[in-house]
């Protein structure tokens, strides 16, 4: 058994069945790193606004056209609180999502979180490369950013782990993921366990 897999084998022993969700601002790489942390974990990676377009049958940039930012969040809600009640998978959320306190709590209770924290200038360049940001379709962008970065970042810092986004491969922001959640998570003491049969 190669070091890897020893390394995935312990934390999905420490994990025992609970979830990873992902939180943390649009451009902090939370999808990327996800897609990968699932792949290394053999779990499955679901995006909570692939799912939240699913249910609504519309883009989010649709849905909050059509019915605003507070709809959008209700419906956010009810879908990370099915996608708990799932299989342990590695969920990525949306930025706003907790900031939700129902849906901060249902984390909390239900898995481990990790606030992928990365700075400003590394977010701004990275959602700049796409249009699809519903929260940044202001007259300006980056006061907006910011004003949601000030906003959130406390809040944030409320999750059970915290890795920064740096600009590397993000295949070595999953093992920083991988390495906090087994620094964070208690070891199991099998010894005792055994003893006892």
């Amino acid at each position: 058994m190669s070091t890897r897999e020893t390394v995935r084998d312990e934390l999905l022993r420490r994990l025992a069945g609970r979830s990873i969700v992902l939180v943390g601002m649009m451009g902090a790489g939370k999808t990327t790193v996800g897609r990968r942390l699932a792949n290394r974990l053999g779990r499955r990676f679901i995006d909570s606004d692939e799912e939240v377009e699913k249910a609504a049958g519309m883009s989010i940039e649709d849905i909050f056209k059509a019915h605003g930012e507070a709809d959008f969040r209700a419906g956010e809600a009810k879908v990370i609180a099915r996608l708990l009640r799932e299989d342990a998978v590695v969920l990525g959320t949306g930025g706003g999502a907790f900031m939700n306190p129902e849906t901060r709590a249902l984390v909390k209770e239900a898995a481990v979180s990790v606030w992928i924290k990365a700075d400003f200038e590394l977010l701004f360049a990275r959602v700049s490369r796409r249009s699809n940001r519903p929260l940044l379709k202001t007259a300006n962008p980056r006061e907006t950013l910011k004003t949601l970065i000030d906003a959130r970042y406390p809040t944030y810092a409320e999750a059970d782990v915290t890795v920064v986004s740096r600009d590397v491969p993000q295949e070595q922001v999953a093992t920083d993921v991988i390495n906090a959640l087994l620094a964070h998570l208690p070891q199991i003491a099998t010894e005792s366990l055994t003893n006892e049969l």
